[in-house]
């Protein structure tokens, strides 16, 4: 089993479609290795797009993700795999909507320190030095 973590906390898992030929526009999953001179209009198209996280210390998801808003991806992005909660905050930033982990790690790192990083806007330097510079 799954958790999802969003701003508001811990939720169950969605029932998600996997893309298909006869679906196109359900989930579709990538992994943090993914080219991104393979992404597509029809990629773009997709209604979910997970990225995995196969090691915490892998921050292509970050990247990726990036890219895919930037390209106009307007659909749903979910992080999932080795999350930390640290990494909550920047994973917001880079354009997920929200990250799913494991039940274990759910157990090892609870909702509270999810829900510490989950006003990612307010610790973001950038928006304190536009602040600064007005």
């Amino acid at each position: 089993m799954s958790i999802i973590v969003t701003d508001s906390g811990f939720s169950s898992p969605d029932i998600e479609d996997s893309a298909t030929t006869h679906n196109p526009r359900a989930t579709i999953d990538l992994p943090s290795d993914f080219d991104p001179t393979q992404i597509t209009p029809e990629l773009l198209q997709a209604r979910c797009i997970r990225i995995e996280l196969p090691s915490f210390a892998d921050g292509r998801c970050f990247t990726l993700a990036t890219l895919l808003r930037r390209r106009g991806y307007a659909g749903h992005l979910r992080a999932f795999g080795h999350v930390l909660a640290d990494q909550y905050a920047m994973a917001r930033r880079s354009g997920f909507d929200d990250v799913q982990i494991s039940d274990e790690l759910a157990t090892r790192q609870p909702e509270a320190q999810w829900q510490y990083r989950a006003d990612w806007r307010a610790h973001d330097y950038q928006a304190r030095l536009r602040q600064t510079a007005t």
